[in-house]
């Protein structure tokens, strides 16, 4: 079955980041969101252990190893970006002063409740950030495969993981589809065109509802 890479997924969302916009991308796929700016476009990425305005990864072996994102890889500035106590950049989060939160996904349910961590096999040590993120920024996207390794669905009527936070997604970019989250529902916007609705449905985990016509999902070989 056709699907897109985790750069296509990332190229994706990163088209619908306004000119100036204030984001936080977090650790993992989220991160590659930086890459895909469209041009004329300049987001201002804000980062958790305190930088704002960050640019692309350097060269490899130009690192500064005292300039790195949440996730602990090598970032540039770009002018005027600036430096924070950790307290302070929790305190632009919390304060509302992000326009959009970009995280992975274990679970997204179709109320948008979020489960992104787990301490379960191989799970992070903890939630991190995130569940600051999730409600203070003013807008929370998820990025994620459309199933699971073992083919079962993320996209799910209630999550069974613990929650990081409640009703706070509002669109989710797959390996297969742009979904938004509205009224308690999961609403296609896009999906591939060679992937019928039919198909797209079993492999989610609740029922898709589509609100006019849908859209192909259409991203360049990245």
């Amino acid at each position: 079955m056709d699907r897109l890479s985790n750069s296509q997924i990332a190229w994706r969302a990163a088209q619908d980041i306004a000119d100036g916009a204030y984001v936080n991308l977090g650790i993992g796929l989220p991160e590659r969101v930086a890459q895909y700016q469209p041009p004329g476009r300049q987001a201002i990425f804000h980062t958790e252990n305190g930088i704002l305005n960050f640019g692309e990864a350097p060269p490899k072996g130009a690192e500064d190893w005292d300039l790195i994102n949440a996730g602990k890889k090598a970032v540039t500035l770009n002018p005027g970006a600036a430096f924070f106590h950790h307290a302070d950049s929790f305190a632009m989060v919390r304060g509302g002063h992000l326009d959009v939160a970009i995280l992975g996904a274990y679970q997204v349910a179709q109320t948008g409740d979020l489960a992104n961590w787990s301490t379960g096999p191989r799970g992070v040590p903890a939630v991190g950030g995130a569940m600051d993120l999730v409600h203070g920024a003013k807008r929370v996207a998820v990025l994620t495969d459309h199933v699971t390794k073992d083919g079962a669905p993320k996209l799910l009527e209630r999550c069974t993981l613990p929650l990081t936070g409640v009703g706070c997604v509002t669109r989710v970019y797959t390996s297969l589809a742009v979904i938004d989250i509205a009224e308690g529902r999961f609403v296609l916007r896009e999906k591939l065109a060679s992937l019928s609705f039919d198909t797209l449905q079993s492999l989610t985990g609740a029922r898709l509802h589509a609100d006019g016509a849908v859209a192909d999902l259409i991203c360049p070989e990245i």
